[in-house]
């Protein structure tokens, strides 16, 4: 039973990190919206997951070690939506800003949850 709940919160863990990154580059591409030429920069963690989950069901395997780890990636290279060449839309940004911080919080609600449980059944073990 506790290996299981720890497994998930090894998946919300990572997670976690892939939106503290998100948030790191959308403020990376908000300071650069005025740079020319400049490239916007996206976090890729959930497609890889959604991979990783597929990957899983082939093999017939419900949970496994080696949740993939957020990575950097280059959006849109061949496209802006200035003349100076930079692709940022600082609107599109704060939108995304606004929707990784609900999930951020959401994610931290949830493994605030499962601790909550855990301690609670120690707590209620011992009596």
């Amino acid at each position: 039973m506790l290996e299981r709940i720890l497994s998930r919160t090894n998946l919300v863990e990572k997670a976690l990190d892939a939106a503290w990154l998100r948030n790191e580059v959308i403020a990376h591409n908000i300071a650069n919206a005025d740079t020319p030429g400049y490239k916007k920069k996206a976090v890729a963690f959930e497609e890889y997951l959604n991979g990783y989950g597929n990957e899983l069901k082939k093999k017939g395997l419900k949970r496994a070690a080696g949740i993939p780890e957020p990575t950097i990636k280059t959006v849109n290279t061949e496209t802006s939506t200035r003349l100076d060449g930079n692709n940022v839309d600082i609107e599109a940004e704060m939108a995304q800003m606004a929707k990784n911080t609900i999930k951020y919080n959401t994610l931290i609600q949830r493994i605030s949850g499962t601790f909550s449980t855990i301690k609670t059944v120690i707590n209620d073990g011992r009596r």
